[in-house]
């Protein structure tokens, strides 16, 4: 089984409306019991606004620390999913379902040195 990263891209601004954000974060939840019911889920989590993020960088030798986000754009990544599956294409039927249950873009990627059982 190989591990995948399911980032969450949601757009800038401020979140839903509160009957809507309901009823994503219960799809989400309901989500997240069947991957642990499959064996399939690592891990799990939302993320703060960009705004709070700190980027750390090596530059000319020093460590500089700056406020926000390290690129501008329209979205950013609000949470992630790692799961085990035996292939892409088992890994890309998690993304289309979580996809679905937040109704937001799914960026699907591999680990590096994973290897097939």
């Amino acid at each position: 089984m190989k591990k995948y990263l399911l980032s969450i891209y949601q757009p800038d601004g401020p979140p839903p409306p509160p009957e809507v954000l309901e009823k994503v974060m219960g799809e989400i939840a309901t989500l997240i019991q069947e991957a642990k019911a499959a064996g399939a889920w690592v891990f799990n989590g939302g993320l703060h606004p960009p705004s709070t993020a700190t980027v750390v960088r090596l530059q000319g030798g020093e460590l500089l620390m700056t406020d926000g986000p390290f690129a501008e754009g329209k979205e950013h990544v609000g949470g992630c999913l790692i799961i085990m599956a035996p292939d892409l294409d088992s890994a890309l039927e998690w993304g289309r379902r979580t996809a679905l249950a937040t109704t937001l873009p799914i960026e699907v990627r591999p680990f590096q040195g994973e290897t097939e059982d």
